[in-house]
């Protein structure tokens, strides 16, 4: 069986979203799937080469104005030439921490992965509104989602 990989790439500028972030990771590691390796990093620390050995992709952004975080559009800058045609099909996840409805986050995201072909596998979390610990629960099933999809083939 060979290794497949899900790159965890998020942007943690308040503990909020730090939490968010580790509960995406806890999530993706507590299935415990087989042969399966969860890479965590910042936006500012992945570089094209670990994206398109990814067999998996979960984004995390806060929204700015209402657009993703600097973080990941810098990323994207950096990687989607390097990235374009090699990687069609590759499933993604979206999650957004925002203060209004995160639909510019989301647009903005969706956009550039549409240009990449890379494949929505479901539609984004987006935590709004008032810190809620129920968005680190969600934000664990997103990361367990990916994970089992990603082991049993399916993604």
């Amino acid at each position: 069986m060979t290794e497949k990989i899900i790159q965890i790439i998020a942007h943690a500028p308040s503990t909020n979203m730090e939490a968010m972030c580790r509960s995406v990771v806890k999530g993706a590691q507590s299935c415990k799937a087989e042969g399966i390796t969860i890479l965590c990093s910042s936006p500012f620390d992945t570089s094209a080469k670990e994206v398109v050995r990814s067999d998996g992709i979960i984004l995390g952004t806060t929204e700015n104005f209402g657009y993703m975080n600097g973080a990941l559009k810098d990323f994207f800058e950096r990687i989607y030439y390097p990235c374009q045609g090699l990687m069609e099909g590759r499933p993604y996840m979206l999650f957004v921490r925002a203060s209004n409805d995160g639909k510019g986050a989301q647009k903005s995201v969706e956009a550039i992965a549409t240009g990449l072909k890379w494949r929505k596998i479901q539609e984004p979390l987006i935590c709004r509104g008032a810190w809620n610990l129920d968005f680190l629960i969600a934000c664990e099933e997103l990361g367990k989602t990916m994970a089992l999809g990603v082991e049993a083939g399916i993604f």
